[in-house]
Formats: C-alpha cells, structure tokens, sequence
C-alpha cells in the first residue's frame, strides 16, 4: 500500500459522531457540581430543622453550621437555576428532548428494567436512550424544576405566597423540597452506577464522542 493510498484510506474512514454537543456537556457537568453542593449544603440546613427522625453525618455536609449551609445553598441554587434554564431552553430549541426522551412506553420500560436486572441491557448505541434512561432523565429534569420552584417557595414564603400555596403551605412545601431531593439523590446513585459499568457513556459526556 503507497503513502498516498493509505491516507486515502484514512480519510475515507468515518469519524466518531457527536452525541453529546458541547453545550450539553457544559450543562451538565455545571449542573453536577451546583447539584452536589446543594445537596449537601441543603442536608446542613435540614439539620438544624429535621422533618424526620434522623439528620445527616457532619462529614457529608456543606456549611459546617445553618448560615454557612444557607450561604452555599443559595449560591449554588442560582447557577443550578440559570444554567437548568439555559439546558431546557436548548434541549427544547435544538429538538434533543423531543428526539431523546418520547415517547416512553410504559411495555419498553418494563422489558428494559427487566434486562437491565439481568444485566442484558444493551449499550452498544449511545446515541440512542433506552427506555429506563428516558424515564429516568425526564424524572430528574421534573424532579428539578420541582426543587428549584419548591426551593423559591421556602425562601420567600409571603413573597411568591400563590406558589407556596400551590405546595400546599410553607410545611408542606419542606416535604415537597425533601422528597424531591430524595429522588435526585436516587437518580445520581443510578446515573453514577451506569456509568462506571458502561465506562464509554462516561467518556461520551467528556469527549462527547
């Protein structure tokens, strides 16, 4: 094979597709990181207040006292919003969501949980999301326009007093918040877990090939 047919041979080869575009792995490694120091700045602020029997290990905690943990909970809230805001508009605009996340068909998801426990659950295409990953992904992106709204509810209560109201009242509104944490916190435990087993979904939202 000469030089010249060899290059030939190599510009012919097909490169790897995007799958993630660069302003999805933007998000959403912002995202990640606004999440986790809610997360864990908020489990400081439930602390000082439990709704249950229970509080939070110190060592899993941001803030390191109530105001500290109301200072980086609000911090990260803005870019959390702005950048969640900024994700929705470009998924919708863009026809990601549309493409990627419906329909979801409540047989599709039953047939995928069921090869996903038996380990038969098939990643050879990322570009595609089966249909647990639809279910999962369209749960976080409500889970999170859930906390934030919530979240804005708890802070000004007298303020935006319509949307307190629509959580059911300020002591309500603590249950919607936490639960809605709770289920975040479900999502990053599964998404973390796939994601070591499937090293390449990994390197896609770094590359985004």
């Amino acid at each position: 094979m000469t030089a010249e047919t060899a290059a030939d041979t190599v510009a012919e080869r097909p490169s790897h597709p995007v799958i993630h575009p660069g302003w999805l792995r933007l998000c959403h490694w912002i995202n990640a990181v606004a999440m986790l120091v809610m997360i864990a700045s908020g489990w400081q602020i439930y602390n000082a207040a439990p709704l249950f029997g229970f509080t939070f290990p110190g060592s899993v905690t941001l803030g390191g006292w109530l105001a500290g943990g109301l200072l980086w909970h609000f911090a990260a809230m803005w870019v959390l919003a702005i950048n969640g805001l900024v994700y929705l508009a470009l998924g919708f605009a863009t026809g990601r969501f549309q493409a990627r996340l419906w329909p979801i068909a409540p047989a599709a998801v039953f047939s995928d949980v069921k090869a996903a426990l038996t380990f038969r659950l098939n990643h050879a295409d990322l570009s595609r999301y089966n249909a647990v990953q639809k279910l999962l992904y369209t749960g976080v992106i409500i889970s999170g326009i859930v906390i934030v709204l919530s979240g804005l509810a708890m802070w000004k209560p007298v303020q935006l007093q319509e949307l307190t109201a629509v959580f059911g009242g300020y002591e309500w509104v603590r249950y919607v918040h936490f639960f809605a944490m709770a289920a975040i916190v479900g999502f990053l435990v599964v998404h973390v877990t796939l994601a070591l087993l499937v090293p390449k979904s990994l390197r896609a939202m770094v590359t985004g090939r």
